[in-house]
């Protein structure tokens, strides 16, 4: 499971596709209509949010609002607790948090779509972030699975 930080327009079509479904396994976790991924270390930072729900359905509106404008038809029914940006507290995403997703997206791009993986090549810093984050100073989130041995051969 990957719930990216990164803004939906940075991910290709695979990855929006992917990263909906995603989410609505995710919703149904923290809904308590599924058994299982419910120990995911993704899910943490949801958790933690003063309104779990909210945030997994402003995080799911973020990815409807860009299937929208790609002209995807994503059923936004699905989404069990819609909320508008600004309704919600945003949830702080480490800048180094940010650096390694879009590391990891890069190198999945070069992989499953080198033309997207040469776009994503031009975006330039500060990153766009999906609107449920904001960037704060930090190192990759502990809760990231996929970079357990980067930070530990770090210290």
């Amino acid at each position: 499971m990957r719930l990216w930080s990164l803004h939906p327009s940075l991910l290709d079509a695979k990855g929006l596709v992917a990263c909906w479904r995603e989410a609505l396994l995710a919703q149904k976790v923290l809904s308590g209509q599924t058994r299982g991924y419910t120990g995911h270390p993704q899910l943490v930072r949801f958790r933690e949010h003063a309104d779990p729900m909210g945030a997994m359905g402003l995080y799911l509106a973020g990815l409807w609002d860009e299937a929208r404008v790609r002209g995807y038809n994503f059923d936004k029914s699905k989404i069990i607790r819609p909320a508008e940006q600004g309704s919600t507290a945003k949830i702080p995403v480490n800048q180094g948090q940010i650096q390694f997703e879009f590391g990891h997206l890069r190198r999945k791009l070069e992989i499953r779509d080198p033309a997207a993986g040469e776009k994503l090549q031009q975006v330039g810093a500060p990153l766009s972030l999906h609107p449920l984050f904001t960037a704060v100073p930090g190192p990759i989130e502990l809760w990231e699975k996929d970079a357990r041995a980067q930070r530990d051969a770090m210290d």
